[in-house]
């Protein structure tokens, strides 16, 4: 989920409160896991919702997402051509479709962001591809993410990989965020941009990374619920996102169950987990 910010001071976290911040990225990691074992044909949307609502209470953590500039639920969830913030309702999931879910908790006041896309039951196998292009794009920001590097150089790496996997649209309008105390905050962290440009990247910030493509124009609009982005065109969409932290060992994916080291070690960058 993103928000409008003004240009100020990136936030740098103490050890000790990445280690919160890990805390609550791994309440949305089981979380997210454990909605990608339930989608299924004939669900509604409001169902995954409720889903996401017993796993934050498990959990002992609350919502980013509930409230927020009036959201109503704990979880986007947008489905085929819608993009992001899909609003949780009757909504009834059909074989075939892909389904984004976005998903954010907060412990001891400190917050943790993820989406990923999955496939309904039996999926055209070019809708495949689009969420895993959308996801391997996400991997080369995160892998991008060290210090010492530049902002831009997280989308010039995103828009990289994308570019390489197909002719696939880059939506440009919604991007990523620093994250923290706050859902929201600086800097925007796009998925597009030119290497060795932006703020340098330091220890101790924390970025929420999140591509989100289509397999058409990226060209998009909000529909009458002041909340839900779909593409113009109709075509299908995918969004993946990980909250990542900037430490002096490498990046270090809070919102992963492995703290991001498999898929780190793959594109040949240390893991920064303690």
């Amino acid at each position: 989920m993103r928000g409008l910010r003004r240009r100020e001071r990136i936030q740098l976290k103490t050890d000790d409160q990445l280690a919160v911040m890990r805390r609550a990225g791994l309440v949305v990691a089981r979380t997210l896991e454990r909605l990608a074992a339930t989608v299924a044909p004939g669900m509604t949307t409001a169902q995954l919702d409720a889903v996401a609502r017993v796993s934050l209470a498990d959990a002992g953590a609350t919502s980013s997402f509930l409230g927020y500039h009036g959201f109503p639920g704990v979880l986007c969830v947008s489905v085929n051509d819608e993009v992001v913030h899909g609003i949780p309702g009757p909504r009834v999931l059909t074989d075939g479709d892909l389904v984004s879910l976005d998903f954010g908790a907060i412990v001891d006041g400190w917050h943790g962001d993820a989406a990923i896309t999955v496939p309904v039951g039996a999926v055209a196998p070019e809708l495949v591809a689009l969420s895993q292009a959308t996801e391997a794009g996400l991997w080369a920001g995160l892998a991008a993410a060290r210090v010492g590097a530049h902002l831009f150089d997280i989308g010039h790496a995103v828009a990289g990989s994308i570019r390489a996997a197909g002719p696939y649209g880059i939506v440009e309008d919604y991007v990523g965020h620093g994250i923290g105390t706050a859902m929201h905050m600086p800097p925007d962290v796009p998925n597009v941009g030119s290497a060795g440009r932006g703020p340098e990247l330091a220890a101790g910030m924390a970025l929420a990374v999140e591509p989100m493509i289509t397999a058409g124009d990226p060209a998009t609009a909000v529909l009458d619920d002041d909340w839900t982005v779909v593409t113009l065109d109709g075509a299908r969409a995918a969004h993946w996102e990980h909250t990542v932290a900037i430490t002096p060992r490498g990046p270090w994916v809070l919102t992963a169950l492995d703290g991001g080291a498999a898929r780190l070690a793959e594109l040949g960058v240390p893991c920064g987990a303690p």
